[in-house]
């Protein structure tokens, strides 16, 4: 699958942007589903909208993925299908240049739903976290918890999406302000 996403030059640093994050069954997109959906609204880089729903899967949550993102079979029971919960994601991304952490991860997922289900793919300006990180932080690891480490960002809920996206956020933010020459 490819991904018609264009990403951001690096040397460009948005203040209107999407912030999205999502938690899967598993790390193919092809195999695994969405559990959780979350993104953050960012105008003039000030959160002010969000969007989160968990999403029924059509198989059980494995034990592993429960005891990593704290999201149990239980929580998802009387969830929404993926099929619900997609258009209403892609309404409120609109037009919005995407922001998030190993963004390709998640652009997949969405590419591969958005596809099973009919819908348009997502054609938005992409900036990845993680790219950036590794282009302007000296660090040995660019994961987002390690990030968050480094820029001194409080990581509770870390892997769930909402969270997630918080912390992609503020990383984004502190990469903006340590390295935009603007």
């Amino acid at each position: 699958m490819s991904i018609l996403i264009k990403t951001v030059e690096e040397t460009e640093f948005p203040s209107n942007y999407t912030v999205i994050d999502i938690e899967t069954t598993g790390l193919s997109y092809n195999k695994n589903e969405i559990i959780e959906i979350s993104a953050l609204k960012v105008r003039k880089d000030r959160i002010i909208d969000s969007f989160s729903h968990l999403i029924k899967p059509n198989r059980k949550i494995g034990s592993f993925i429960t005891h990593l993102t704290g999201i149990t079979n239980e929580m998802v029971a009387n969830a929404e299908k993926i099929d619900k919960i997609l258009p209403e994601f892609v309404k409120f991304l609109s037009d919005d240049t995407i922001l998030g952490h190993n963004v390709k991860f998640d652009i997949n997922f969405l590419q591969k739903n958005l596809e099973n289900n009919k819908l348009e793919r997502l054609k938005n300006k992409k900036i990845d976290t993680m790219l950036l990180a590794r282009k302007y932080c000296k660090l040995g690891s660019h994961s987002l918890k390690n990030l968050a480490k480094h820029y001194n960002i409080n990581i509770s809920g870390h892997h769930r999406a909402l969270n997630d996206c918080k912390i992609t956020h503020n990383i984004y933010i502190n990469i903006k302000k340590n390295y935009n020459p603007n």
